[in-house]
């Protein structure tokens, strides 16, 4: 079973109840900050529903609101997120990951990511920038759309590189390969930067440079070869 197969699975496990409440903080925490009406109308639930499970939310520090009535991330949540991220599986991995980034960099001239999947939605974490002046930056801490991405593609299919061009922005094209073995969290690597840069020569070249990054990657990790390519 894909890790993109298993999303099904895992929302017949959650109580709707508890899936609203799940929905809330996902969409305050996507946009940065919101408002009632804007996370109600995205959740799909009536503004009385939604402000009492944002009100739960808030009052757990989950989530917390300003003057104007702006919903964002909370003083629990925070903490929470710093203590996993310095001392968790995120943050090793990050840590394992970065210098084999910045070396993919390096070697392919175009800005390198790492994507991670929690089962539904898979989110930019680390980056090495390209040091070209006309370079792709700014995707770290952004969600990509798993339909139609090459991140997405990807995670479909751990071991397979695969590639899109003007998936998520125009005239961005990205070339994606997966991880699988990494436990809660799947991995991929990207590599990203302008379409006109990727032809069919640079692009072989990447896909080498792409593949023996994520190899190292999950050796570093202490996978196995056939996990990593599974």
């Amino acid at each position: 079973m894909t890790e993109l197969s298993k999303l099904g699975e895992q929302n017949d496990l959650v109580p709707r109840s508890i899936g609203r409440v799940l929905d809330l903080l996902e969409i305050v925490l996507e946009a940065g900050g919101c408002n009632l009406a804007s996370a109600a109308t995205a959740a799909d639930l009536t503004p009385t529903t939604a402000l009492r499970h944002l009100r739960a939310l808030e009052a757990r520090g989950y989530l917390e609101r300003d003057g104007s009535g702006t919903f964002s991330a909370g003083p629990t949540l925070l903490r929470i997120s710093a203590t996993l991220h310095e001392a968790g599986p995120l943050g090793r991995l990050v840590t394992v990951a970065q210098p084999h980034l910045d070396a993919l960099a390096l070697a392919t001239g175009e800005s390198t990511y790492l994507v991670v999947l929690d089962g539904r939605v898979a989110t930019y974490v680390a980056c090495a920038e390209s040091s070209r002046a006309i370079r792709h930056v700014g995707w770290v801490g952004q969600n990509v759309p798993l339909k139609g991405s090459a991140a997405g593609e990807a995670f479909a299919n751990p071991g397979t590189t695969a590639t899109r061009t003007g998936a998520v922005e125009a005239d961005i094209s990205a070339i994606s390969l997966a991880i699988s073995g990494t436990g809660a969290l799947a991995v991929a690597v990207s590599v990203v930067g302008p379409s006109h840069r990727f032809t069919v020569r640079t692009m072989n070249q990447i896909e080498r440079e792409l593949r023996s990054v994520v190899d190292a990657i999950a050796q570093d990790l202490g996978l196995a070869h056939e996990e990593a390519a599974s």
